[in-house]
């Protein structure tokens, strides 16, 4: 699986400056709802450049978990990509997209812990 960490911190860093940005009502409100759509589509980019098939040996049961997990952190990507355009509910979605982006870096670090051991069973480990 390929890890791409500085696009993922980055886009991640990113979301969340958005969603903490002030948000006012009017068009204020039209300006952080457009800019919070925008860091999605910039997290979706690097959660979909991750794509990779499990492999085969010790690690694919891990790589397959990780691609289902990945698949499920982009279906409530999608899924909350119109929410933050029209839903009324503001801060609702807002925190939705808060607890989305902590499972996402989780992501993240699994997907390096798995880089991880990837190299450390080619290298022959500690043993």
């Amino acid at each position: 699986m390929t890890v791409t960490s500085s696009g993922m911190t980055t886009a991640l860093h990113g979301l969340q400056q958005a969603l903490d940005a002030p948000r006012q009502p009017t068009a204020a409100l039209g300006s952080w709802r457009w800019a919070v759509r925008q860091r999605m589509a910039a997290v979706r980019d690097v959660l979909v450049a991750e794509a990779a098939t499990p492999g085969e040996g010790s690690l694919a049961a891990r790589e397959g978990t990780m691609l289902r997990e990945r698949t499920a952190l982009l279906s409530r990507l999608s899924a909350l990509g119109p929410q933050v355009l029209e839903s009324p509910r503001v801060e609702q979605v807002r925190g939705e997209l808060h607890r989305l982006a902590v499972d996402i870096a989780r992501h993240g670090q699994r997907l390096h812990d798995l880089a991880y051991d990837e190299v450390e069973l080619e290298l022959g480990g500690s043993e």
